[in-house]
């Protein structure tokens, strides 16, 4: 607790958590306000820690939308949890990562999403070519807090840090101004909880390497690669048992599979059912992104073709640095149908015969073909499509307005 407590490793975790940014907790103060009024109150906080006496406040709940629909629950604790939280973090993962195993990817440092996939297609390549896919049912919500902290209780011999931890754990949760008891759960929000995920789940990876399965494991989404569909089948009740007898979790049924992997999705991405296995973006993860473009491209959001480009390049520039990965190229013909989109406004917000006359030979097309483009019986959509759109607002035009093609758009 002392070394949790060092003023440069509290400094440290001050600045990651106001880097972090984040909604404020059930006290209500902000990111910006936390310098100052943890100045104020840290004499009395830390000799309430070395003590062993802190209590921590309730975490708010706060619900997300998940992609596949149904929410996600988070909990945000307040941000002074957050720090103490935070200087946690960085004195126990430097020393519990290194003895993770191999084959995990989630939530650990020098570790990311890219690399899990990129295994998994390794795998594939060698010649496993099923796939068990497990999904564990509310992982975060679930997790047996006695077993989790029979974990930390071997990795840790401070009495006060493992108090501390547990009243994390128990802290509950304001939900609308009604509190509810954290009976079991790590909630998610909290900087701690990643460190505590993988804790738990360290028992599985073991398990898997003890009976010499090929896997990957990015935080509770888990695929193990085998080579016939007897063995996966057999591996995912072997499996299933061990989970929810031995570790108390719970398997969720409807989204864990033995398939081949080309009908799955693994944080994203697929592969294709071709000789060299090109890993590929999900067909989901694409309808989620054409979703949120159309939002951003909605053709009477009442904003100009500039301010709209700008709000675009801020989430194309997240996704394309993710989806970027893909070995298929989908970010071209995306790129393409994004530029339609966009000319679809335009010509919706022109409105006007004489407007959008107007408006296309400004920009270069001549007087035949805008006038035909001007009286043609066309809808919107189709208009957008038209030689005269196409002219008017080029690919170089695009370019000089700031939309930049996604694949330039990571090296920007």
């Amino acid at each position: 607790m002392e070394a949790i407590c060092d003023p440069d490793n509290i400094e440290a975790a001050l600045d990651a958590v106001v880097r972090n940014k984040g909604a404020p907790g059930i006290d209500g103060i902000t990111v910006k306000q936390l310098p100052d009024i943890l100045k104020a109150r840290w004499p009395e906080i830390e000799d309430q820690l070395l003590q062993g006496r802190y209590q921590p406040q309730p975490v708010r709940r706060v619900r997300i939308p998940k992609p596949d629909g149904g929410t996600r629950n988070l909990g945000i604790p307040t941000v002074i949890d957050r720090v103490i939280q935070q200087a946690i973090l960085l004195r126990l993962q430097p020393l519990w990562d290194p003895t993770f195993s191999e084959h995990s990817y989630g939530f650990r440092p020098g570790r990311s999403a890219h690399q899990a996939v990129a295994q998994a297609q390794a795998y594939i390549i060698e010649g496993y070519r099923f796939v068990v896919d497990i999904d564990l049912a509310k992982f975060f919500d679930r997790v047996n807090h006695d077993r989790l902290m029979a974990a930390v209780a071997a990795r840790v011999t401070d009495r006060r840090l493992l108090r501390l931890i547990r009243s994390y754990l128990t802290a509950g949760v304001l939900d609308n101004g009604l509190f509810e008891d954290s009976r079991e759960g790590t909630p998610q929000g909290g900087p701690l909880s990643p460190l505590l995920s993988n804790l738990v789940l360290d028992e599985l990876d073991r398990e898997l390497k003890r009976r010499g399965h090929r896997f990957v494991r990015y935080a509770d989404d888990c695929n193990v690669y085998v080579r016939s569909e007897k063995a996966g089948r057999r591996v995912m009740e072997s499996l299933t048992r061990f989970i929810e007898r031995r570790l108390k979790l719970q398997i969720n049924a409807e989204k864990s599979a033995v398939a081949r992997p080309w009908h799955r999705t693994f944080l994203g991405f697929t592969v294709r059912n071709e000789p060299e296995f090109r890993r590929c973006i999900a067909n989901k993860a694409v309808i989620r992104f054409k979703h949120r473009v159309r939002e951003l491209t909605g053709r009477h959001r009442g904003i100009t073709l500039e301010r709209m480009i700008r709000e675009l390049v801020s989430y194309l520039r997240g996704w394309a640095g993710y989806f970027g990965f893909s070995q298929w190229h989908e970010l071209q013909s995306l790129d393409s149908w994004i530029r339609r989109r966009l000319r679809c406004v335009v010509w919706v917000q022109w409105k006007t015969l004489g407007r959008r006359y107007h408006e296309l030979r400004r920009l270069g097309v001549p007087g035949p073909a805008a006038s035909e483009a001007v009286f043609s019986p066309k809808g919107p959509w189709r208009m957008s499509f038209t030689n005269a759109m196409h002219r008017a607002f080029t690919n170089a035009r695009f370019k000089r307005l700031g939309l930049l093609p996604m694949e330039k758009l990571v090296d920007a």
